[in-house]
């Protein structure tokens, strides 16, 4: 695997503008008007927001860079569940709000925001937690329904550091770096937290949306093909079993301008329901009878294996 460094800083990688020259010097984040608060291994700020493979387009690998436009991701997921366009307020301030001004809106719990809500533990691991909840009120400040929303990106694999040095010296160099994407992960992680998270959120009176899934569109597209795509997950009304896919991705159509930070568009969400979505994760499709075996004996000189014999990783 190989790819490039595509944004900086929040920035790309082949802006030389003052400001994001600034932001790298700095190593600030422009999403959080602060500092970046990714980190590599020895704990320096990494900064990369998006890699571009050799081979495909640019996949944002930072879940800060979805919270563009002053997380414009949470009103677009407030409005597709409650239907309007409602003020969202920090966390328990949003109750004393609707009061004042007698009339609904949406608080909001989540890091930077209202904080994380305390949620008990089950055995000791939170394992059911989600990055955000959207809770509607109304006029009086009483909680009416919730959804709850998951922010993910994907893991990267190699090393993009040199990639990173070469930007952040006076030279501003980019070179080709080993750095690649973890898509096993949707297998392994993305996809079973999804499945269990959905369940959990299933038996809540009051999540009558059910569990909004925020993600670049490259891994929704990895999703969609590991599941049998559209058949495979047919679209439902919303509902509280529902798992809504809301997707993003670089608006280049728009054009790109030095000193501006690349915006982000939605695509078209997808609500399917959590047992749609377990019942196309858990079909698989197997490949031949006896292809360890036939695999061991051509290992072992015997007759060459045929070539799907050979395709034992993981990957799909």
């Amino acid at each position: 695997m190989a790819g490039k460094i595509w944004e900086i800083f929040g920035y790309r990688a082949d802006d030389n503008s003052a400001a994001a020259i600034a932001a790298a010097t700095d190593k600030q984040c422009p999403y959080l008007s602060d500092m970046c608060e990714k980190r590599l291994n020895d704990g320096a700020i990494a900064g990369v927001c998006t890699i571009k493979p050799m081979t495909s387009d640019p996949v944002i690998c930072c879940p800060v860079r979805l919270y563009a436009d002053s997380y414009r991701v949470l009103y677009d997921v407030a409005k597709i569940a409650f239907e309007a366009d409602f003020d969202l307020i920090a966390g328990a301030k949003a109750a004393a709000i609707a009061k004042e001004k007698q009339q609904p809106v949406v608080a909001v719990f989540g890091k930077r925001w209202g904080g994380e809500l305390r949620l008990p533990q089950k055995d000791g691991a939170g394992s059911y937690f989600v990055d955000w909840v959207l809770a509607l009120l109304d006029a009086n400040g009483k909680l009416k329904e919730f959804v709850a929303v998951e922010v993910q990106t994907i893991d990267t694999t190699g090393n993009y550091r040199n990639g990173r040095e070469g930007l952040l010296s006076p030279d501003r160099t980019n070179p080709t770096t080993t750095a690649g994407l973890n898509w096993e992960n949707v297998n392994k992680r993305i996809l079973p937290q999804l499945i269990y998270k959905g369940q959990v959120l299933q038996r809540e009176a009051l999540c009558r949306k059910g569990l909004f899934f925020v993600c670049p569109s490259p891994v929704y597209s990895r999703i969609m093909a590991r599941v049998g795509g559209s058949t495979g997950l047919i679209r439902y009304a919303l509902q509280p079993a529902s798992i809504t896919f809301l997707s993003y991705q670089h608006d280049i159509e728009a054009g790109t301008v030095d000193g501006i930070t690349v915006p982000l568009k939605a695509l078209a969400p997808h609500s399917t329901t959590v047992y749609k979505l377990q019942e196309a994760f858990n079909n698989v499709t197997l490949p031949d009878e006896n292809v360890y075996r036939t695999a061991i004996e051509a290992a072992l000189g015997g007759p060459p294996a045929p070539k799907q014999a050979l395709l034992l990783s993981d990957d799909f």
